[in-house]
Formats: structure tokens, sequence, C-alpha cells
């Protein structure tokens, strides 16, 4: 991580049907949990499925997103498949998505860092990208 940890997110993604489901819903409250988006990052989770949203909310894990300062997405492709919703130009974003090929998530100056969820939450309360294991010891 040290290669990246200089790299800021103006966004923060844990969406779409790769990046997205209940276990990492689950892993990035884990991550989340008392804790609050650094400012000038904006946190966007897309849960994969409507059932898993639904469990996640019945286990409390969707209050500590929220809490954390998390918008709620739709379920659906979404910023993923580069409809329903796209970056602007020149935002720099960390994502639980699995693809990051250029113009995909907006314009060509979108720089996307593909991470896992723990480390997607990770970077949105630390304000850049980070080791999830500092953020949790």
């Amino acid at each position: 991580m040290t290669a990246f940890a200089n790299i800021k997110p103006t966004v923060a993604y844990i969406g779409a049907c790769t990046g997205a489901k209940l276990a990492d819903l689950r892993a990035a409250a884990e991550v989340l949990k008392g804790r609050k988006v650094a400012s000038g990052v904006q946190l966007l989770v897309a849960p994969a499925s409507a059932r898993d949203q639904a469990q996640a909310a019945r286990e409390g894990v969707m209050q500590i997103l929220t809490d954390a300062g998390a918008s709620v997405l739709p379920n659906a492709c979404g910023a993923c498949a580069g409809y329903g919703g796209t970056f602007q130009e020149g935002a720099t974003v960390i994502s639980s998505t699995a693809r990051n090929f250029q113009g995909r998530m907006g314009p060509a100056s979108v720089q996307v860092y593909l991470a896992s969820p723990w480390s997607v939450a990770a970077a949105a309360v630390t304000g850049n990208i980070s080791d999830v294991r500092e953020v949790l010891s």
C-alpha cells in the first residue's frame, strides 16, 4: 500500500454485484463502525441486491454505513457499468467493483483504483488509500 499512500480519493464506491454483496457490506461496516467519512471524500454504497440490502438492514449494517456518512444508492450496476451515475471530470475513485478501464465510470480523466470493500472503507475514513489493518488495529 505504500506506493498508493499519497492517493486521495474523492469518491469511495462500494457497489455492484462483485463488490457490494452482503459479506462486502459487513466488511465495510466492520471498518466504518464508530468512524466518520473523511472530509473531502464521498462514500457511495450501492448494495448488490435488494435481498442483501434488506438483510444488511436487519443486521444493523446499513445503519453503520449511513451513520459513518455513506449515501446509499439504488441496487443496480450504476457507476460500475458507466450508467445510472458516473463520476465527475478529474475524480479519483477507490472502488470495490470489478473493472476500471479508462472511460468506464465517467470521463477519461477519472482515475479508478480497485480494492476490497475493507480497503475502500479504510480510504473513506482516512482520506487516502490506506492499509485497512492499520485502521482496524
